[in-house]
């Protein structure tokens, strides 16, 4: 099973929606965000507003790579400025009915997923209004660029400050897809100029990827 991240223009999620009801999996989540690319890099690619659409979905092995194959059949990814899709494995599900549900009803596969050690998914959780701070970090060590998703922190009573980081309170998620001879030093670069010392309080992880699609420069 993948957690298949698929981050489009808002004029697509429509049809990516659609998508994933043809191809029949089950749990899809619309998010909203925004792209971090800079306004001379919109207006280069034509493009009138940073505003993304992040559909999360859950799916098999089979309807990953089917989900990749139709959204780039059908929303051009790949195109610049049509979107990028990445997938990060699932390693459990609580409960066999839940497993039923996202597979179809058929029985898993009883292996490990086959991970893409070519590229990684760096996650940015930092204090609202910091995006900013964090991706000039993230960009100074080589990333191309990230989605940022609005969100509150949910610390436990007791836990709204842990090393100086407040945990309750507006936040912004980044999610940076790099090359994994890289993921190290985006990571160093970020928690130095953006980590818990410093006003974007940045708290930062990396997950392995499956699959990846419409990163351009990055692709072979």
């Amino acid at each position: 099973m993948n957690f298949v991240i698929s981050i489009v223009n808002p004029n697509e999620a429509e049809t990516l929606t659609q998508i994933c009801r043809d191809l029949e999996i089950p749990l899809a989540v619309d998010l909203y965000g925004h792209g971090t690319a800079v306004r001379s890099m919109l207006e280069l690619l034509g493009i009138d507003s940073s505003e993304k659409r992040i559909i999360a979905a859950v799916a098999s092995r089979e309807k990953t790579r089917q989900l990749i194959r139709e959204e780039k059949r059908n929303l051009y990814i790949g195109v610049p400025g049509h979107g990028v899709i990445v997938s990060v494995p699932v390693k459990s599900v609580g409960g066999g009915k839940i497993m039923a549900l996202l597979n179809g009803g058929q029985q898993p596969e009883k292996r490990m997923p086959e991970l893409n050690y070519a590229y990684e998914l760096v996650v940015v959780i930092c204090n609202s209004g910091r995006t900013d701070q964090v991706m000039n970090a993230a960009r100074e060590a080589g990333a191309a660029g990230g989605t940022v998703i609005h969100g509150k922190g949910t610390g436990a009573v007791g836990t709204e400050k842990f090393y100086k980081v407040s945990i309750a309170q507006e936040k912004e998620v980044i999610l940076i897809v790099s090359k994994s001879e890289q993921k190290a030093e985006i990571m160093r670069t970020i928690l130095k100029k953006a980590g818990p010392d410093t006003d974007a309080a940045a708290i930062v992880f990396s997950l392995p990827v499956t699959e990846v699609a419409g990163f351009g420069m990055f692709e072979d």
